[in-house]
Order: structure tokens, then sequence, then C-alpha cells
């Protein structure tokens, strides 16, 4: 049997060092970069690391998939679990704070979270959800 400790995704970026500044003005920390300049490196939240590779390993997003019943390529996809669906709409005020694109804004979903869709600049999406208690649903 396979018994996997972890999983890191690998994100292609245009721009590692604006990636970099867009992952910090939602909480996440730069955590190492390799090469000079650097073109790999990776960004931490918590227990959560995401890996960001300049110009190789993946793809971008052209054309952005949309969220239900459309295959277009486009970037990554990614959940991002907060603690509570008010987090969620702190997050999302944090995004448009800082100007970042959102793709659907919070929404209680029927599968039992609040969620919004937010666009990295290279077109890779993180959903940014929350379970629901079973009060506010």
């Amino acid at each position: 049997m396979l018994n996997v400790k972890g999983l890191t995704p690998i994100l292609n970026v245009s721009d590692i060092i604006a990636s970099f500044e867009w992952f910090e003005k939602l909480g996440w920390t730069k955590a190492w970069d390799w090469g000079t300049p650097p073109t790999f490196g990776a960004v931490c939240n918590d227990k959560s690391e995401i890996f960001l590779c300049q110009g190789a390993q993946g793809s971008r997003g052209g054309k952005r998939a949309l969220f239900i019943g459309d295959d277009e390529t486009g970037g990554a996809w990614m959940s991002w679990w907060l603690e509570t669906p008010s987090a969620v709409d702190i997050a999302h005020a944090l995004a448009i704070q800082h100007g970042m694109t959102i793709s659907m804004p919070p929404t209680d979903q029927p599968w039992g979270c609040r969620e919004f869709h937010l666009v990295h600049p290279d077109g890779h999406t993180f959903r940014v959800s929350a379970g629901l208690s079973p009060e506010s649903e």
C-alpha cells in the first residue's frame, strides 16, 4: 500500500517575485527560493505549501475554465480551506482591498461550504472555502 505523507502542488508562474508578493498580500510567506535570479521557490501558510516554478513544470491559464460544466483548459484549480465561513468573507475583503481578480463572490454552496474564487495573475484559480455549520445551512 502506498502511504503518501504529503502533497505539494507546483504552479507554473510567469514572474516568481511578483507571485511571492501576490501571495504575501493574503498572509502567505515566502519559504525559500532557488537560483540567481530565483526561478523556483515556495510559499507557506500554516501547514500548507505551494511550490512556484517560473516558466516550467506545468501550464498557466490562458483561457480561464469556468467553475461548472466547462472543459476549457486553464491554470490549476486548488481549494484553500479556512476555519469558518466568516474567514472566507474576511479573505474576500482582503483580496478586494488588494485589487485581486475574483471570478465568483462568496457564496453558500449546496454541498455545505461557503466559498469564493480567487484568480492568480497567471490564471490559477483558488476556491477559498470553509464548511458551513448545520446552523448556517
